[in-house]
């Protein structure tokens, strides 16, 4: 238990996990209850409407919410490489993931895949690209090909380890 001030009031926190259902009760002058559940379709539409709204307020979309833009590289009908990314309402391309089979490493797949997402967004109207990795992922990769490091978290997902953050200009 944690015992604390929330602004002029002392607070006593409870935090209870059970299963996939978190309870959070914080008592004040007024007792008051709250459940995070896991979420439902209708849920996530409730979030994802909401903070669209609010985003819209401030600046308006300058395209659809999303515009996916995935591809696969096959060899015969093996699934060898393959890129999630997509285009989002203020048109930054954000690449999801990009993996290629480890005995095609090398091979200027990932490459391809890459450039050719940056090509179709920039064709889409798309300024800026940014995605993360991991430092034993492709770090290099990615600042070999223009991408600049804008962050990092360091000791994730284990210590000595680093979640990188990168992004590019999409100018041609």
């Amino acid at each position: 238990m944690y015992t604390g001030w929330a602004g002029n009031y002392p607070t006593k926190v409870h935090i209870i996990l059970c299963s996939e259902l978190l309870s959070l009760r914080i008592l004040t002058h007024m007792k008051s209850t709250w459940k995070a559940e896991t979420c439902d379709k209708e849920a996530i539409n409730t979030i994802l409407e909401g903070l669209n709204d609010f985003n819209f307020q401030h600046v308006p979309p300058a395209g659809d919410i999303w515009t996916p833009l995935d591809c696969v590289i096959r060899d015969n009908d093996v699934i060898v490489g393959g890129i999630l990314s997509g285009i989002g309402y203020w048109k930054g391309l954000e690449v999801r993931i990009l993996w290629v089979k480890e005995n095609y490493r090398n091979r200027g797949i990932g490459s391809f895949l890459i450039k050719t997402v940056e090509d179709k967004a920039y064709s889409k109207g798309a300024t800026t690209v940014f995605l993360d990795t991991f430092d034993f992922q492709a770090e290099d990769f990615y600042a070999k090909r223009g991408y600049e490091m804008i962050g990092q978290v360091a000791d994730f997902p284990k210590k000595g380890n680093r979640r990188v953050y990168f992004t590019k200009k999409l100018d041609r």
